[in-house]
């Protein structure tokens, strides 16, 4: 069962530079693997003085219709899945591969770290979750991936605008720092900080909400994969 869009926007948010979010420190916040490597380790650390409990997932990563979709998969496997994490103390979560097969293309994966009530807390409705993590995990093909070639373009739909970036490449686009510039020149934050994604050979819808309808954009200027970029926009 495939995990909606509204739903991953909501993770993807809480997946930040060092996870800071109550007392547990991720580490790294983002794994890539070469096509021989089987198994990887993720680091979780309780600076708190009570103990965490939490529980460990693991998810195919795709985009569909302009959307990221979370699909439970058995490909990576998340040990121990149910944490106990005592005070000042750490818990090294392994990711394992779970084929020896090489990827013909960059697989892109999520694992998702919920932290949990205490056992004992008086339950709500279903299991309350405290705090989600989101921790990209790619695993790049057997031959080197060609780097993200993007086609950035501004769409309507019902909604009004908004800014569609098309990932031609191997390699998935990280983006931040997105600005649009009109034809006289004045720029239009869409992102200061991380924007998302655009997955290799996929295309990634975000809605603009903007003040004011400026003149027609023209360019965008943007940080993909940690490097400045500006680029015309393709015409609709």
């Amino acid at each position: 069962m495939a995990i909606g869009p509204c739903f991953v926007a909501a993770l993807c948010a809480a997946s930040a530079a060092t996870a800071p979010a109550a007392t547990l420190q991720i580490s790294p916040v983002t794994l890539e693997l070469s096509p021989s490597v089987t198994a990887a380790g993720v680091t979780l650390s309780n600076s708190g003085v009570q103990p965490i409990y939490g529980q460990v997932r693991t998810f195919r990563w795709t985009q569909e219709n302009g959307e990221d979709v979370l699909t439970p998969t058995d490909s990576l496997a998340a040990s121990p899945p149910l944490l106990q994490i005592s005070a000042n103390a750490e818990q090294l979560i392994r990711l394992v591969r779970t084929t020896r097969a090489s990827p013909v293309t960059e697989e892109s994966y999520r694992v998702l770290i919920d932290e949990l009530p205490a056992p004992g807390t008086p339950a709500q409705n279903g299991i309350t979750i405290r705090v989600r993590y989101s921790v990209p995990v790619f695993v790049e093909p057997a031959a080197p991936p060609t780097p993200p070639q993007l086609d950035w373009r501004i769409e309507a739909d019902s909604q009004g605008l908004r800014l569609s970036v098309a990932n031609l490449g191997g390699r998935r686009a990280q983006l931040s720092a997105v600005q649009l510039v009109d034809a006289h020149g004045n720029a239009h934050e869409v992102a200061r900080g991380l924007l998302g994604y655009a997955l290799a050979g996929s295309v990634r819808h975000w809605p603009l909400k903007l003040d004011a309808r400026p003149s027609p954009f023209v360019k965008v200027r943007a940080t993909v994969n940690t490097q400045p970029v500006e680029a015309r926009l393709t015409p609709r």
